[in-house]
């Protein structure tokens, strides 16, 4: 075979070779393209829209007019609503985040106990995640009824004469508080899967050295677990930071805005005021407080974690 005809016969396969691989590529783009539309419609362009909106005077009546930086500085000078809000809101992350970890870890280790039927077990703790935001708050609404609610009945009992727990400002962001514990189902879960990733071995050795449970839970249990403690950490606080359906329906802000936190002042600057060009620049502000929040727990607390290597 002459050399001409090797590198004819080369050059091809290479031909062919591009050929397929374009038609590889062109099947994959084909294949994602769904939800490449999807993300283009329904996130970019909505971003992208209120972000342009948070620079207008927009209140869905009419077209938007340019007004520059103006909704920003009302943010942050004029509007009286938004240090209530902010403080309402760092209040609720405050105390419920910490509180729906610990009762999760404490859940999840009794979870983790190999007893008869604990897969059913832990179904049931599982369950109020799935269940609706509605049905949920209407429920504690009745479990913190002055009267006759669940909660103050079994305060009494005791000879304790429970607060109003909804209609005063001083406790009601607790009722919420102490709601959001009993939604620890989804870090369960998170927490159970890291309880079973930790090599038996590590306890075995820790007890030849003499240590109780106690010290091995504090010197084994948790440095294995602070993945999962560290991811629970970062998504308990961006939920908190937007708890809005709570407050809406048991409360409606009140009582005098004790729970109106930030994503409720937005929805009522949205769709009551109609100040939609405003209410965007408040959802940017989220977003920008988020993503700062987010790399000040990376960079004080992510180096702290323990991550197992092979």
């Amino acid at each position: 075979m002459s050399i001409a005809s090797k590198a004819n016969s080369i050059g091809m396969s290479k031909i062919g070779m591009s050929k397929s691989r374009r038609v590889e590529a062109l099947t994959g783009y084909l294949f994602a393209s769904p939800w490449f539309i999807g993300l283009c419609v329904f996130t970019l362009y909505p971003m992208l829209s209120s972000l342009y909106y948070s620079f207008t005077n927009y209140n869905l009546a009419r077209s938007p007019d340019w007004i520059g930086l103006t909704n920003y500085k009302i943010f942050f000078t004029s509007d009286r609503l938004i240090p209530i809000a902010v403080t309402n809101t760092l209040y609720y992350a405050m105390f419920s985040v910490p509180l729906n970890m610990i009762m999760g870890i404490l859940v999840a280790l009794l979870m983790n106990q190999k007893v008869r039927g604990i897969n059913l077990i832990r179904t049931i703790y599982y369950m109020p995640n799935v269940v609706s935001v509605v049905a949920v708050a209407i429920l504690w609404q009745l479990i913190f009824q002055n009267n006759n609610g669940l909660l103050n009945m079994a305060l009494k009992a005791i000879g304790i004469i429970g607060p109003n727990w909804l209609t005063d400002p001083a406790h009601a962001k607790n009722a919420l508080i102490i709601m959001n514990c009993w939604n620890a189902g989804s870090a369960m879960v998170i927490y159970l899967a890291g309880l079973q990733g930790i090599p038996r071995t590590y306890y075995e050795a820790a007890e030849i050295d003499g240590a109780s449970a106690v010290r091995k839970f504090f010197s084994v249990t948790l440095p294995l677990l602070s993945p999962s403690i560290f991811f629970n950490l970062i998504m308990g606080i961006i939920g908190a930071l937007q708890t809005f359906s709570q407050a809406l329906i048991m409360t409606g802000g009140g009582p005098n805005n004790a729970t109106t936190f930030y994503v409720f002042a937005l929805y009522r600057k949205a769709f009551s005021d109609t100040r939609m060009g405003y209410a965007c620049t408040m959802a940017w502000m989220l977003l920008a407080a988020t993503l700062l929040l987010t790399m000040c727990i990376f960079r004080f607390i992510g180096r702290r974690v323990y991550y197992e290597t092979s």
